[in-house]
């Protein structure tokens, strides 16, 4: 049992930096491409099926080193495990993208929302309102807890699936 700990340790943290390094690479890419600062369904599409992706190799990876064997426990402690070192990766380059590369993108970001929200035909008060929400919202430390625990409620959903196709018990 030991061996499977370490073994998951290791795997949690090796797929969970590369579906971290993947998350920075699409963020790069909007960024090099001017689409930084609008939401668009493709890099959203692509981050999710990326996501089940490399959550999937993760559960298949310790299913194989497990001598085939996998619990639905085990799918599930590897895969929301992937998905939070990779929220934590993502943030601190986050972080950084926002201190060093890019230090007025939530100015830019909110300003984008603002005009977003006017060119849908809210009411001053509605905008004001919507915007003081998202002023709360935008602190590092809220929006990195929200970023921990949604990355984690996706990983367990994507790994309870998984879990369920792939288990396989030993026998007694």
């Amino acid at each position: 049992m030991d061996a499977a700990k370490a073994n998951s340790k290791n795997i949690i943290l090796n797929y969970g930096a590369i579906l971290g390094a993947t998350s920075i690479l699409i963020s790069l890419t909007q960024y090099v491409l001017g689409q930084h600062l609008s939401p668009n369904m493709i890099y959203g599409l692509l981050s999710i099926v990326i996501m089940i992706l490399i959550t999937f190799l993760a559960i298949r990876n310790f299913k194989a080193t497990n001598d085939g064997f996998l619990s639905f426990g085990e799918a599930v402690k590897i895969g929301v495990g992937v998905a939070v070192i990779s929220a934590v990766i993502a943030i601190i380059y986050n972080q950084l993208f926002m201190t060093f590369i890019e230090p007025d993108f939530m100015d830019q970001l909110i300003a984008k929302q603002e005009e977003d929200l006017f060119n849908k035909g809210l009411n001053e008060e509605q905008i004001e309102a919507t915007m003081n929400m998202t002023n709360k919202m935008k602190g590092p430390f809220i929006s990195s807890a929200i970023g921990i625990v949604a990355s984690a409620f996706i990983g367990f959903i994507i790994s309870a699936i998984t879990g369920a196709i792939m288990k396989q018990s030993k026998e007694a």
